[in-house]
């Protein structure tokens, strides 16, 4: 079966995250024999980033969402790294400013949408909306309990203005968040990425979970899909958002646009000046 459909959650499912093991990798035993599968995706998604620009019709848009420590910034450097940097824009959303918090909630996503022709990611996104917010309580439920259908009528509408949506959820388990905590402890080169909140933050695992899986199963849809990636392993989670994301834009039936020039004339012209410069 392709990634595209092994991970999707099919719309109208019921979500379950402890049905789902984060340690999931497929066929291969670890990143050695992976290796070249996941350099194999990384080449096709320059490619096929490219025939996306030049066809110039549709875009892209990424979203990342994981509990901290699952690899959010990991995923953009190394797989969608390897797209173009011109055509390709990544876009953080944090806590809200006062600005932001005196408009509705989505009123600082879409200007960071795609424009045709491009892809950008969303590191964290609107689903922040229904998942800290309602974990912290920030509003009250009969507010944040609206949001899904206005997120599901909000991609609808970029949808259909030709942005193809995929989402992830970077799926790990408490066991791993608390191992990737300790290595940030340990490297001087990763101490920087603490804070006091990502400890107090596990407190609230089980009720992040209850949010995610209201989020997974209500806004997953045919025109913006999610998929649950195992991402206990960097490397498997390497190699399935690569390959989800090939597979998707090999199914967009791009084109290369013709050229509007006289091809024929500009090969005769190229013939005529090299043979004038190969008999002086």
């Amino acid at each position: 079966m392709n990634y595209l459909d092994r991970f999707k959650v099919q719309p109208g499912t019921e979500v379950k995250l402890k049905d789902i093991d984060p340690s999931f990798k497929d066929r291969h035993d670890g990143r050695k024999e992976a290796a070249e599968e996941i350099e194999h995706y990384r080449k096709k998604l320059w490619d096929l980033q490219e025939l996306l620009y030049a066809d110039g019709r549709r875009s892209l848009l990424i979203c990342l969402q994981a509990m901290d420590g699952g690899g959010k910034d990991g995923t953009i450097n190394h797989v969608l790294g390897a797209m173009n940097p011109q055509g390709c824009r990544v876009a953080a959303f944090k806590q809200p400013t006062a600005e932001e918090l005196a408009h509705d909630f989505l009123w600082r996503v879409h200007p960071a949408a795609p424009r045709r022709g491009a892809v950008a990611i969303f590191n964290r996104s609107h689903y922040e909306d229904v998942l800290v917010v309602r974990v912290h309580n920030l509003v009250e439920k009969t507010v944040w309990s609206r949001r899904y259908d206005r997120i599901n009528a909000f991609e609808k509408e970029l949808a259909e203005d030709d942005t193809h949506i995929l989402k992830f959820y970077l799926h790990i388990s408490k066991e791993e968040q608390l191992r990737r905590f300790k290595d940030r402890l340990d490297d001087p080169a990763k101490q920087w990425k603490i804070s006091e909140s990502d400890y107090k933050e596990r407190r609230f695992w089980d009720q992040y979970m209850a949010a995610y899986e209201e989020a997974l199963s209500r806004c997953s849809t045919e025109q913006a899909p999610w998929f649950i990636v195992p991402s206990d392993h960097k490397w498997f989670r390497n190699l399935a958002v690569s390959r989800i994301v090939v597979e998707h834009l090999e199914r967009m039936n791009m084109k290369f646009p013709s050229s509007a020039l006289d091809l024929d004339r500009i090969r005769k012209e190229y013939h005529a000046a090299k043979q004038q410069g190969s008999n002086r």
